[in-house]
């Protein structure tokens, strides 16, 4: 079939809805119906040719008391699903009565393979067939998709001399139809549609950030994709067209699995569905969803490792229903996210309750591969708190400093705004590898591809552009060339590290003896009652052994006591306390910095090496905000001349008038 062919069937469903269900539904529901009964029109068209042989096969299991039958109905219908229901879509449009269509159509339903009844309970379809069956609307429904108007089979339909009346629609065909459905019925309910659904452009980009770099290294073989947030599915399908292309275009042969999870029912079953109409019925069986599937609390695939993984996590929404399912921050142990680094065994990488999207990240990293020439590549979707959130320490900074200090992270690239449906914020693809070339290693590109789009002629929701062809080559070349210029910056990974330093000053009190150390009661009696003073003597805590060099950076301050030369240790005063965030490219390190901007101004503070944390963060704004110049005085004095001449006469005019 043709594009237009393709086309004019998506639109004959499409005006199915509101031929049919206009009165029934809000059009925000129309999918509700529309979407399963064109899966199981498409589904029953398959299975006609090998119907009777399929029916053939279940009764000699019967017969010879055979429990397990799935794989011998799958091999016997020829696909990766079956029908063991004696009736056809076909068969049903013939019944008299609606209490007969309806009791016969939930037979047609119950015949279905386990695979097919998970999507129909996902999309919790057998509630709307008392709607339907009352409002005289399920028999209409099935004549007008088994019309011979339009053919959802893969056989042709032919006329009396058997030359090809209407063509037959192949899996790829199929699929595109059945996303076409889907992208209509999104746009349609723009306010919810980022939640599951990416714009394709997005798409597109993140796959050629993902396969291009790599794509004169892939070889004749197999090749699995994951997307732990699949949502419907588009990612992955655009991925592995991607890559199939690519291949091809470089003589090479490639098969590819998929893998996805997604803890959304509807939009579950609506990629499993489709991967199904496109004849991909293992990858079908790879797609594990619906609400006690989330990916954080319940990873399907913990064991496997993946070449090319994509997402768009959700960001902003909280985890805390994963959190207390895993047993709380204390108790968590998930080896995807309490991880081995730079010698801590228990490296945390749990962010906030608040917002779980870099755990989506973490758990991509732990499923790369190690033994392959091209490892792993990943491409995903973050807002721009996943580029600062979080202190030094805390779980943000940490997979942060983790990607960033193993040398994964290749590129950032911040998206125009607006691109997306149901938000304007700024979003930003995070490109990671862990097979580097040669030329990147050590290094991070980001690129500002914000005024990279074309405006759209209607908003579809927050979304007001996208990103044509010329914008995505545009992309991609800048992320290839690896170059620096204004919308390009390299840096090395120590540009975006830091150490969080606690400096602290001595807890200082009028009255006190300078010349002893203080017990933990007496310093506490101290802080409560004692009167601070900056030129009061300070409270010493602990006065070391002789032989003890004296550091008075590091809080080894050299003293008098009773008339010896001693080392010893002042009480900190917490209200004094402060903290200095040092580039880990500071020249000279921490006591460079420290001697410079801390000391002058605060000779007797000091800092603890052993309570000094390591941090990352990535500031766009930094390396690409450019502030408007500031208007000169002249120009401000004319516009001020210029609003005076402007409403010279009006007071006079007012006084008149008032007069």
């Amino acid at each position: 079939m043709t594009n237009n062919d393709l086309n004019w069937i998506a639109n004959y469903i499409w005006g199915i809805a509101d031929d049919v269900l206009r009165d029934l539904y809000v059009r925000g529901k129309y999918r509700d119906v529309v979407l399963p009964m064109t899966v199981l029109r498409r589904l029953d068209a398959v299975l006609e040719s090998g119907k009777q042989a399929m029916l053939d096969m279940k009764e000699t299991l019967d017969a010879a008391g055979i429990v397990e039958q799935d794989a011998a109905l799958r091999d016997a219908a020829g696909q990766a699903f079956y029908n063991t229901s004696k009736f056809t879509l076909r068969d049903l449009r013939s019944r008299a009565s609606r209490e007969r269509l309806e009791a016969d159509f939930r037979d047609y339903l119950d015949g279905y393979s386990p695979n097919v009844q998970d999507i129909l309970e996902c999309f919790e379809f057998r509630n709307q067939i008392p709607r339907l069956s009352k409002a005289d609307a399920l028999g209409t429904l099935i004549e007008k998709l088994t019309s011979p108007e339009v053919n959802l089979s893969p056989n042709p339909i032919r006329n009396e001399d058997d030359s090809i009346r209407v063509p037959g629609l192949d899996n790829h065909g199929m699929g595109s139809i059945f996303e076409e459905l889907v992208r209509r019925f999104n746009e349609e309910n723009n306010e919810e549609a980022g939640e599951h659904w990416t714009p394709r452009d997005a798409v597109k980009l993140m796959a050629k950030l993902v396969f291009l770099p790599v794509a004169d290294q892939i070889e004749s073989g197999t090749y699995l994709l994951y997307d732990g947030a699949c949502g419907t599915g588009g990612m992955l399908t655009v991925a592995e067209d991607t890559l199939q292309e690519m291949a091809a275009e470089r003589s090479k042969a490639v098969s590819t699995h998929l893998y996805g999870q997604e803890i959304n029912a509807e939009t579950y079953a609506i990629c499993k569905a489709d991967l199904l109409l496109k004849g991909e019925g293992e990858a079908a069986d790879n797609i594990v969803g619906g609400p006690e599937h989330s990916t954080l609390s319940n990873d399907a695939f913990p064991s496997h490792e993946f070449d090319f993984m994509l997402s768009n996590p959700p960001y902003g929404k909280s985890w805390k229903t994963d959190l207390e399912r895993m047993g709380g921050k204390k108790d968590l142990r998930d080896p995807r996210f309490l991880i081995e680094h730079d010698g801590n065994p228990e490296f945390s990488l749990v962010t906030r309750s608040s917002d779980g999207q870099m755990l989506f990240l973490a758990s991509k990293l732990s499923k790369m591969k190690h033994g392959t020439p091209l490892g792993s590549r990943i491409a995903e979707v973050h807002n721009g708190s996943s580029l600062f959130t979080g202190d030094a320490g805390q779980g943000e900074s940490n997979i942060r400093r983790w990607i960033i200090e193993n040398d994964w992270l290749e590129a950032i690239v911040a998206l125009p705004l607006n691109l997306f449906y149901n938000t304007g914020i700024a979003t930003y693809v995070w490109v990671l590898t862990n097979r580097k070339p040669e030329h990147r290693r050590g290094k991070v590109q980001l690129i500002d591809a914000t005024g990279w789009f074309k405006p759209l002629r209607k908003n579809l929701g927050k979304k007001n552009c996208e990103l044509g062809d010329d914008d995505i080559t545009r992309i991609c070349d800048t992320f290839l060339t690896f170059e620096e210029n204004k919308h390009s910056r390299i840096f090395d990974n120590e540009a975006f590290g830091y150490w969080k330093v606690t400096v602290e000053r001595p807890l200082r009190i009028e009255g006190i003896d300078p010349e002893r150390a203080y017990k933990a009661t007496e310093i506490k009696e101290l802080r409560e009652h004692g009167q601070r003073s900056e030129k009061a003597p300070a409270v010493i805590k602990r006065i070391h052994k002789r032989g003890t060099d004296a550091d008075p950076l590091r809080g080894l301050f050299e003293a008098t006591i009773g008339g010896d030369a001693a080392v010893v240790e002042y009480e900190p005063d917490t209200s004094l306390r402060d903290t200095e965030q040092i580039p880990l490219q500071e020249a000279g390190g921490i006591d460079a910095f420290l001697r410079r901007e801390v000391l002058p101004y605060a000779p007797d503070a000091w800092y603890r090496p052993e309570h000094v944390k390591v941090g990352y963060e990535i500031s766009f704004n930094r390396y690409f905000y450019k502030p408007e110049p500031m208007r000169s005085l002249e120009e401000i004095t004319s516009d001020i001349l210029a609003l005076e001449r402007e409403t010279s006469g009006l007071l006079d005019g007012l006084l008149v008038r008032a007069k």
